[in-house]
């Protein structure tokens, strides 16, 4: 579940209009010695703990990396991604989505790693409803963020038949009281609190229904991609063998992630990484985080054809560096 929990501060605006915050003489210093700023797009969970795997065994210092690995909260998404093109912070986790989004947009951003190869959003049902595929949905409420470009996409392409749209509140407890309801989720998250709470969750995946972006993803700037090449390529090396890690061993980092966000017990979190094996998986044995221009040219199109950006405005090998 994605609880509404206030962890640590960020280095970002939150009101428009404020003066923005100026880098301290001792972060100008911690710049000449590797130090740098890694924003999460949401609280710690299992959906960041290659990240945090990396840390907690070393590969970010082999590297040469200092790493502060900042919390993300509802609705930071796309301010971490305005902190990253201005230099506030040097990479973000995201989504494939919000990269080419943001890119439409003129921001100078870059994915350089996909741990999680399947998106893990999915819809969230009743066992009970039979629903076997999204084209099942009839007769339900469904709670989704329905502005999100998965949620434009689900239009588009379902008939959902009697299916009311109400606004999502990030919780479950709709979805516990009421046997005809469905609610937007994360595979690795929201489905363990329902069954922890005695209902009879079954999902279904958005990549069933071709929506299927690159998530978890690390992202920079093509100024660091520039100016620093190798801080990035050691970046993402020591997450590579950060996420391989985790995946094979969770257990230690799970408890580092309980720690950072007590929100997620330890039960939660061994759920999650269960989860993910299955999502982290390349196509053709390619390494893991492995990109394609093929399936970022695939989410531009399906981008363009929601409306969300305008045609060729984005590039699909703009998107995406492949690092030594």
């Amino acid at each position: 579940m994605r609880y509404i929990r206030q962890l640590a501060s960020i280095l970002i605006l939150l009101v428009c209009g404020c003066a923005e915050p100026q880098p301290s003489e001792s972060s100008a210093t911690n710049k000449d010695q590797n130090s740098v700023k890694l924003a999460l797009n949401w609280y710690p969970e299992a959906e960041h703990g290659g990240y945090f795997a990396a840390d907690e065994l070393d590969h970010f210092d082999a590297a040469g990396l200092d790493v502060e690995i900042i919390h993300g909260r509802p609705g930071v998404s796309r301010l971490i991604m305005q902190e990253l093109a201005t230099g506030r912070i040097d990479f973000v986790i995201s989504s494939a989505d919000q990269v080419v989004e943001q890119r439409a947009r003129g921001l100078p951003i870059v994915a350089l790693l996909a741990p999680v190869q399947k998106s893990p959003r999915c819809i969230m049902v009743h066992a009970a409803s039979g629903f076997t595929s999204l084209e099942d949905l009839a007769n339900v409420e469904l709670a989704v963020s329905e502005t999100r470009p998965f949620a434009l996409w689900m239009k588009k392409q379902l008939p959902l038949k009697d299916v009311t749209v109400v606004p999502f509140n990030g919780l479950v407890g709709e979805f516990l009281a009421k046997p005809n309801f469905a609610q937007q989720a994360y595979v690795f998250s929201e489905p363990f609190i329902a069954q922890e709470q005695g209902s009879d969750p079954a999902v279904l995946m958005l990549s069933d229904i071709g929506y299927n972006p690159y998530a978890s993803v690390l992202v920079t700037s093509e100024d660091v991609l520039k100016n620093q090449p190798d801080l990035a390529s050691g970046m993402v090396n020591a997450s590579r063998l950060g996420w391989a890690a985790y995946l094979d061993t969770p257990d230690t980092t799970n408890g580092r992630l309980h720690q950072e966000n007590a929100d997620m017990s330890l039960a939660a979190l061994a759920y999650g990484a269960t989860a993910l094996q299955k999502l982290c998986q390349t196509e053709d044995n390619a390494p893991l985080g492995s990109m394609t221009a093929d399936r970022w040219q695939q989410l531009i199109d399906q981008l363009v054809e929601i409306d969300i950006i305008e045609p060729n405005s984005v590039q699909s090998h703009d998107c995406f560096r492949v690092l030594p």
